[in-house]
């Protein structure tokens, strides 16, 4: 069993605020989908315009024309709007700098990977290095009692800071290329001091700053060792955490979901530290248990997402009865942050969805009690044919394979203290998995408000993948002592799945992706709680689907014949045990013909099919004795020796490790039923 685990190929947390995979490619059909085509060649041949004014109105457009539209944005974006925006930022005027910035923050956060990219490809952090600095001494001066700068200035400079930032927080998150670029711009000490004076500049730019560190303090060494070596960094973190303010001044409401997200990110920060080093006080803290989980429980319980939808809908409705904004034009130029009081209660909406989110990511790490696989070694070891005599004993001609099994206590790590809190947590993120009435739309009956639908979708993923660390973490502790509460997971995961459905098909990826990630679910319930669950035929059936699909990968195969295997150790259901199996055995290669799930899958079912009938003298028994399993197996062995030979060790080390493991096995497994007799 794998627990979920974060790649660096996709870091971003929200890839796509409004997704667009529904949309047909190309700009035709994006000029075809759009409303807004008309405007848009105005909009470029002003933004290159000799007037400043309509410079900015140009940048200006540009930011209202994209919400929650991705034709437009991908019509735009093939117009190169992105390069268009990236020269303003050295416009001769200030002003036109300012909403150039703005306008690239929102393509960042609306727009996902492919416009970060092309972000970075055209060079934005040339001007991104001139600004940082810049902005380091503005701020620091503002923060000097002995300046007086206009209130206004202060609020064009906090809010360039929290597009800048928000910037590199999209883009560290786009490739190890671009975070190598962002780790050398030193940005720490310029992050910090944004948190440092949190009662003093606005939470939006100090939620920024949190935001861009915790990402860039995400398995990130040179940005993990900055934090670590400033024990005034720490104390801060801490001090945010503990919602200390560190001038005496009365803070706004603790329950602001703003002040939560930043809670919320400190703690994230802190966890990507940890361990704190000594001789600092701090280092003594238990941050797991003392720091993420009391901050991040009282976040995932706080919000009923069924509410959250309703209320959804009745912004919606009341902002659809509010009559239309003026058109653009030069003479009514629209401000960047011209919304509706229903708009900017649908932003806050979202943005608690957002937070509870990222609380449930950073439940997830804390949930995994396994490191991350290390990483392949290159090999001069040559992979010759190793098919001496299997029967006997096997001879790889390479020496013993290091055996890189987790131990049940890996690298000395206590993994019976966290799985002692695991259950507590368990009925709230359950909670959490049950999708409302926006959660999942059909294509034929589109959202009425993409970002809410997005983050609930959202919301539903991440709280299935801390449901899997979770059960995973138990299931290495053994069977679980309360079945009935197993039963009551399996249940609802279940439901969640059957509310979901199975549409599939372009703009319906959130729906496959919960089915995926569930299924690590219901492995992990039905490991712990194996053979006390019921095999209901719709649901086998179900999983067989769902492993049979033809963009199925072998990750998730692999769970589907996992969870299969232990429903059919339930020993009153002969008739599910013999459907199972006989599955589990169409896998297996024949003959000359390999396995049709491949070999990954295939290695899975053979050991699921040892695990099954290692035991003759349980009732299902009776279905390997009459269905003739054992010749079958014996049949297949050929086939399977042939597949394990093809994995290249160089490459794929563990699975060719776990391969020479289920080929022996079943070879002696073949042999000792064979010897039985039976």
């Amino acid at each position: 069993m794998g627990k979920s685990q974060k790649k660096r190929s996709m870091r971003r947390h929200n890839p796509m605020r409004v997704p667009e995979s529904h949309l047909p490619k190309g700009l035709a059909s994006a000029s075809e989908t759009s409303s807004k085509t008309q405007a848009i060649l105005p909009i470029i041949e002003k933004m290159q315009g000799t007037d400043a004014a309509e410079r900015k109105w140009a940048c200006v457009a540009v930011s209202n024309l994209i919400q929650n539209d991705p034709s437009t944005r991908r019509l735009l974006q093939g117009k190169n709007i992105v390069g268009a925006l990236i020269n303003r930022l050295t416009d001769s005027e200030e002003e036109v700098v300012i909403e150039a910035m703005g306008a690239l923050r929102n393509l960042c956060i609306d727009g996902g990977y492919d416009i970060c990219a092309e972000m970075y490809n055209k060079s934005i952090l040339v001007p991104l290095r001139t600004f940082v600095p810049k902005l380091a001494t503005t701020l620091a001066q503002y923060l000097d009692a002995s300046q007086n700068a206009p209130e206004n200035a202060q609020k064009l400079v906090y809010e360039f800071s929290d597009n800048v930032i928000t910037v590199l927080w999209c883009l560290s998150e786009t490739s190890n290329k671009a975070l190598a670029a962002i780790n050398e711009m030193n940005l720490l000490p310029f992050l910090m001091s944004f948190l440092a004076a949190r009662d003093k500049v606005p939470l939006a730019t100090v939620t920024a700053a949190a935001q861009c560190l915790y990402v860039l303090t995400d398995d990130n060494y040179p940005a993990i060792a900055d934090i670590r070596s400033d024990a005034s960094y720490v104390a801060c973190l801490i001090s945010i955490v503990s919602n200390q303010n560190p001038t005496g001044r009365k803070e706004a409401d603790p329950a602001d979901a703003r002040q939560v997200t930043l809670r919320v990110l400190a703690s994230g920060i802190l966890r990507n530290v940890s361990p704190l080093p000594p001789p600092s006080v701090a280092s003594a803290i238990d941050v797991d248990k003392d720091i993420v989980l009391p901050q991040l429980r009282p976040v995932i319980t706080s919000i009923s997402l069924a509410d959250a939808s309703a209320s959804a809908l009745q912004l919606i409705s009341q902002q659809s009865s509010m009559p239309e904004v003026e058109k653009l034009s030069l003479k009514h130029t629209p401000k960047s942050d011209h919304r509706s009081p229903a708009e900017i209660e649908l932003d806050r909406l979202e943005g608690r969805l957002r937070t509870v989110q990222l609380a449930l990511e950073i439940l997830t790490g804390l949930c995994a009690t396994l490191p991350d696989p290390e990483p392949e070694m290159p090999s001069d070891q040559n992979d010759g044919d190793e098919e001496a005599n299997l029967d006997l004993a096997v001879e790889d001609g390479d020496g013993e394979m290091p055996d890189i099994d987790m131990p049940q206590d890996v690298a000395g790590m206590d993994t019976q203290a966290p799985t002692q809190t695991l259950p507590s947590i368990v009925e709230p993120v359950l909670k959490l998995v049950h999708p409302t009435t926006m959660s999942f739309p059909p294509l034929a009956a589109p959202s009425p408000h993409p970002p809410t639908t997005s983050a609930l979708s959202a919301v539903h993923v991440a709280a299935l993948e801390c449901l899997n660390n979770i059960f995973l973490a138990l299931a290495r502790n053994g069977p679980l002592g309360d079945v009935g509460s197993g039963r009551a997971v399996w249940d609802a995961v279940w439901t969640a799945l059957n509310a979901v459905g199975t549409q599939s098909g372009l703009g319906q990826e959130r729906r496959r992706e919960m089915w995926e990630v569930a299924a690590g679910v219901l492995w992990g319930v039905a490991s712990v709680c194996r053979g006390n669950l019921e095999p209901k035929p719709e649901q086998v059936q179900a999983l067989m689907a769902l492993c049979d699909g033809a963009n199925a990968d072998a990750g998730l195969r692999v769970k589907c014949i996992g969870t299969l295997e232990c429903l059919a150790q339930n020993t009153t259901f002969l008739d599910a045990n013999k459907t199972i199996a006989e599955y589990l055995l169409s896998i297996l290669p024949t003959g000359s013909v390999p396995s049709p799930a491949g070999t990954e899958p295939m290695l899975q079912a053979a050991s699921s099919l040892i695990d099954i009938y290692s035991d003759e003298n349980m009732p299902h028994d009776v279905n390997f004795r009459t269905g003739g399993f054992l010749d079958r197996l014996a049949a297949s062995i050929d086939g399977v020796k042939k597949e394990v030979r093809a994995i290249d060790r160089r490459k794929e080390r563990e699975l060719r490790r776990r391969g020479e493991e289920v080929r022996d096995n079943l070879v002696d497994f073949v042999q000792y039923r064979r010897h039985l007799g039976l």
